[in-house]
């Protein structure tokens, strides 16, 4: 949530190597901060369930991975971005199978408690 609230408030200036990527870049970066920051608030809205829904979080993991599949787009038409760009599409690769993996495990453990 931080991190879109960052962009939305410096814009261009909170994406290394953009600085002056003109007005219209600008806005688009901001916008897309907001919608960041709400995909942050969707995260703690999940964790703090109990338990915390698998659906949920395989949902919002496959969003994660859509914007890595968004980066490596990117990289197959224009070329590698700045080095920070590529170490965040590597997160955004390794991260989602993770999530994946364990969207379900606060459930199970919920139902082995409870029998």
């Amino acid at each position: 949530m931080a991190i879109g609230l960052f962009h939305m408030a410096l814009g261009n200036g909170a994406v290394p190597g953009e600085g002056s990527a003109g007005t219209t870049v600008d806005s688009l970066n901001r916008f897309f901060g907001a919608i960041f920051a709400g995909y942050g608030l969707a995260w703690l809205w999940a964790a703090r369930q109990s338990p915390i829904p698998a659906t949920a979080v395989r949902g919002l993991a496959g969003v994660f991975l859509l914007g890595a599949f968004g980066r490596l787009l990117s990289i197959a038409v224009h070329g590698w971005p700045q080095w920070f760009q590529v170490v965040l599409t590597a997160i955004e690769l390794v991260m989602p199978p993770l999530y994946f993996w364990l969207a379900d495990a606060d459930e199970k453990a919920g139902s082995r408690g409870t029998t």
